[in-house]
Formats: structure tokens, C-alpha cells, sequence
């Protein structure tokens, strides 16, 4: 399990990337030997305890510094669901960082054998087939915990009708860990 210390490396890299994109002052990230190592992430940003943008890598395939900062960049300006991040969102967006497992191909015999193996609030899943993929990260439990619900939304993400199977879909599962900036601190009198 990496350390708190690692997490606050993750999190001031993510927000290090947002301010410099934005011109603002920012202390550089503290040094973690374990940024150097090639990792895979994705960097999630909230407001208020809303989606605003989600970005990141399935595999690893750079330094986990630069994968950090790219996909805060790539979550904040590039993800098509939203309008870029605007500065004067900077400050109440909040970033989550999620250092994700090498993906484990999953064989199943159909999709009911896929439902009684996942592993509920454990499993980020990967959903491929033929050029169409998508994934949801363990987090997406929380908001769909069943997994026929889970898996019927995630075909639907990867542009597939929620009742369809096949028997070359390809599933694979990961797991996260993940740090998380806290809320602010909310004022006596605040609304």
C-alpha cells in the first residue's frame, strides 16, 4: 500500500500541473523516488462532490510524474463531457489520484459468469470489443453497485447497447489505490 507521503506526492503533482496551466504561484510538488517509476493513473477533479472531469492511462508507459500531470491537464481541459476548466474554478476543484494495478485479463464464459466474479467497490473493469473500450474505476461502485447495473452502464460508455454480450468481448480488471485532496473547510455562516 503506498504511504500517505506518496499520495501528497501524487496530489501536489496534479495540482502543480493545474496551476502552472493557469499562470499561478505554486510550490513545487515535494520529491518521491516513486514518480521516477513508470506507473499508470488517472486523475479525477470534483466540485462540490460533482464530476467535473476524468482522465487517465490504463497501462504504464511514462514516469508516473509526467502520467500525473497529463491526465490532470487532459481532466481539466480535454475530457468531451465538460467545457474546459475555467480559472475561476481552479480553487474549488478538488483532485483525486488513482494509481491503478496492471490490468489482469478476465476469461469468462458469458457475461452472467462476469456478474458472479467481479468484485464490488475492488474492481476497476476494462471492457473491450472490437475497437470499441471502455473502463469505470472501482470508484464507480458507489454510484452503481449492483454489478448488472455496473456492467450495462459500461457498455454503454464503450458506445454498446446495455443489453448486449458477445462472446469476444475481452474483460479485464484492475484495482486503485487512490488519494484524495480533502473538502475545504466550510465557514461558520457559510451557505
Amino acid at each position: 500500500m503506498p504511504t500517505t507521503e506518496f499520495g501528497d506526492a501524487l496530489l501536489q503533482t496534479a495540482r502543480h500541473a493545474l496551476a502552472r496551466a493557469f499562470g499561478r504561484a505554486s510550490a513545487a510538488p515535494r520529491p518521491h523516488a516513486a514518480l521516477d517509476e513508470h506507473g499508470a493513473s488517472f486523475v479525477t477533479l470534483t466540485q462540490r462532490g460533482e464530476l467535473r472531469g476524468c482522465i487517465g492511462t490504463l497501462e504504464a508507459h511514462r514516469p508516473l510524474r509526467r502520467d500525473v500531470e497529463e491526465n490532470a491537464l487532459a481532466a481539466a481541459f480535454r475530457d468531451p463531457r465538460f467545457a474546459p476548466l475555467a480559472p475561476a474554478e481552479f480553487e474549488i476543484t478538488r483532485i483525486e489520484v488513482s494509481l491503478l494495478s496492471a490490468p489482469t485479463a478476465l476469461a469468462v464464459a458469458g457475461e452472467d459468469d462476469l456478474l458472479q466474479r467481479l468484485r464490488p467497490g475492488e474492481d476497476g473493469v476494462v471492457l473491450a470489443w472490437r475497437g470499441r473500450r471502455a473502463t469505470f474505476l472501482p470508484q464507480v461502485w458507489e454510484s452503481l453497485a449492483e454489478p448488472r447495473d455496473f456492467i450495462a452502464a459500461l457498455k454503454q460508455k464503450a458506445g454498446l447497447s446495455a443489453g448486449f454480450w458477445a462472446d469476444d468481448v475481452r474483460i479485464s480488471r484492475y484495482t486503485v489505490d487512490k488519494f484524495k485532496e480533502p473538502e475545504p473547510q466550510r465557514t461558520e455562516g457559510a451557505s
